[in-house]
């Protein structure tokens, strides 16, 4: 069984490795992403550390920041923003304290989500609104699945960012057929490559099970080409500019969101 207290060495160790190797590639980019990782981590183990009261707390403010910056792909209002981010945050809490109540919670998010445009008249912009609002709310929600998951939510996250990292390296340096469309950069050869290594990364925490398999080896990348035809939809490059190294926080969770999905369904 996955704990936090069974993840933390390995957290600390892969930290503390990936400082010595930014510090010897003497790469800037690196050196300023590892040190936001090094700030992150700590933080995110901890709220998981504290049960089921930190897990959701870390998700509310991750589902905040992520409605924020998704608002902006979106060129939503500030209503919009607000009701959605109230809507995911209620889903949140209603996976914590009120799990049977979960679905009618996201029932009346959606209806809420719904109605903003609705009431305002907006005839022009209003089925966008509509469309862009549920789609956020549908994929944000994800984060729900953090409070009932637990432990298995944070192995998840190391093993889709394992996974992220190799598939980049490894694609630019293979080479062969694009992987979508939707982001020319990615290669089939990167992508195989970081599932097998999303999936050793799982072994070595002692997580391994099929519905963890298909959500780091299939959730993983699905999620990463859904925001890149969001990205590429609005014609954006980063989701945001204020996370060191990284850009926006979506663009560090867009593979956790449809991973959590997967293998909350799965499991």
């Amino acid at each position: 069984m996955i704990t936090v207290a069974s993840l933390a060495p390995f957290l600390g160790g892969a930290l503390a490795l990936g400082g010595v190797a930014v510090t010897a590639s003497r790469r800037r980019e690196l050196q300023v992403r590892w040190c936001a990782w090094a700030v992150g981590v700590p933080l995110v183990t901890g709220a998981f550390w504290l049960g089921r009261p930190g897990t959701a707390a870390i998700a509310i403010a991750v589902a905040v920041i992520a409605v924020l910056e998704y608002g902006g792909l979106m060129r939503l209002g500030r209503v919009d923003r607000v009701v959605l981010a109230a809507a995911v945050a209620g889903i949140v809490l209603a996976a914590w304290l009120a799990p049977g109540q979960l679905l009618r919670v996201a029932a009346i998010g959606a209806l809420a989500v719904a109605a903003v445009p609705l009431l305002g008249g907006d005839a022009d912009r209003g089925l966008y609104r509509l469309g862009a609002g549920l789609l956020g709310l549908a994929w944000l929600s994800a984060l729900a699945a953090l409070v009932p998951l637990g432990a298995s939510a944070l192995a998840l996250f190391v093993a889709v960012s394992v996974a992220d990292i190799v598939a980049y390296f490894a694609g630019r340096r293979l080479g062969g057929p694009r992987l979508s469309p939707l982001s020319p950069a990615k290669r089939w050869s990167g992508t195989l490559a970081g599932a097998a290594a999303g999936l050793g990364a799982v072994v070595v925490l002692s997580g391994f099970s099929w519905p963890m398999a298909v959500a780091v080896a299939v959730g993983g990348p699905a999620g990463d080409l859904l925001e890149s035809m969001i990205k590429r939809g609005t014609g954006a490059k980063d989701t945001g500019r204020w996370l060191p190294g990284s850009g926006g926080l979506l663009d560090r969770i867009d593979s956790l969101l449809v991973a959590l999905t997967v293998l909350l369904i799965l499991s």
